[in-house]
């Protein structure tokens, strides 16, 4: 399959991916949107004309960024809504107060290399903030999805999914010792993953889900390790405004209008590749297996349903 491409790349800002898009009448959902990347991603989607709404965990932080956007832009259609998204209530209840389709879901939210941690179902901390969090709000969010006719979703991983596969066996660390960046890796890979699969099942529903490298960029996403972007060159990290350009990309240009089950980095579509690259470019083949996407489907399902892991007692 010929690999899409598009002209822009590494050093495009979201502002100009967006320049001569109009979202007028579109609705937008960013979660993590009080920072970083997903408050850079919910500015140029409002200053586009989309009313976005800010799913963060904290509601002040929220609002602060939120009436920044309205200053910068001049949009006042925003909201900030409550979303914990390591609590299946929160995400419950957020989406059981959304009335009317949903143009745009970007799932951004998300954490790093923490310290070994459990939810209270006993889910391991960085695959239920990455994955099943999301996996559970786009599923609430289905039918709005459908409801809006051509909708999008939009899911960051990382490069970091090289790492490690998802461990169906394993996946919250009850038999192997706890890793860092294994967990974040694995997370990560779900997300790729949730892309693959969400593709397949809601095609008929007109939704198109792809994921994406947004590429090295110092937000808080670093905070569990000093704030350091690694062993990345210093010619390799990328602002705000050109990390959050491919996810404005996939969620609003019509470049990718139908495009769909796909990994971009750069603003365009990634080599798959069959080893650890060592560079941030690449998609594992693992991570677009259509036969683990279903299978991790069918995990996050069970999972939620059944509302514990299985973590380590």
């Amino acid at each position: 399959m010929t690999l899409l491409t598009t002209p822009f790349g590494f050093a495009t800002t979201a502002e100009e991916v967006a320049a001569e898009i109009d979202l007028s009448g579109r609705r937008a959902v960013v979660t993590g949107a009080s920072s970083g990347l997903g408050a850079e991603t919910a500015r140029v989607l409002a200053a586009r004309g989309a009313e976005v709404v800010l799913a963060v965990r904290d509601p002040a932080a929220g609002e602060r960024t939120a009436a920044g956007i309205t200053a910068s832009t001049g949009s006042e259609a925003l909201r900030v809504a409550p979303l914990d998204l390591t609590d299946p209530a929160s995400v419950s209840a957020f989406a059981a107060a959304w009335n009317g389709p949903l143009d745009i879901l970007v799932n951004n939210a998300g954490i790093m290399a923490c310290a070994e941690q459990y939810t209270p179902q006993g889910w391991e901390l960085q695959f239920a903030t990455n994955h099943l969090g999301h996996f559970a709000l786009a599923n609430a969010l289905h039918s709005a999805l459908a409801a809006a006719g051509g909708a999008r979703v939009v899911v960051l991983s990382s490069t970091g999914h090289q790492r490690s596969p998802v461990v169906f066996d394993d996946p919250h660390f009850a038999f192997r010792s706890y890793d860092p960046w294994a967990a974040y890796a694995q997370s990560k890979t779900a997300n790729v993953l949730f892309a693959v699969a969400a593709a397949r099942r809601w095609a008929r529903d007109g939704i198109t889900a792809n994921a994406l490298m947004p590429g090295a960029v110092r937000t808080n996403l670093q905070r569990h390790v000093g704030g350091s972007s690694g062993r990345v060159s210093p010619d390799q990290i990328k602002t705000l405004e050109q990390g959050a350009a491919t996810t404005v990309l996939l969620a609003a240009s019509p470049l990718v209008e139908g495009v769909s089950g796909r990994y971009f980095e750069d603003c365009n579509e990634a080599e798959t590749v069959d080893r650890r690259t060592g560079t941030l470019h690449g998609v594992a083949r693992y991570a677009v297996d259509p036969d683990n996407a279903e299978r991790l489907w069918t995990l996050s399902e069970r999972l939620l349903a059944d509302g514990a892991g299985t973590a380590r007692r």
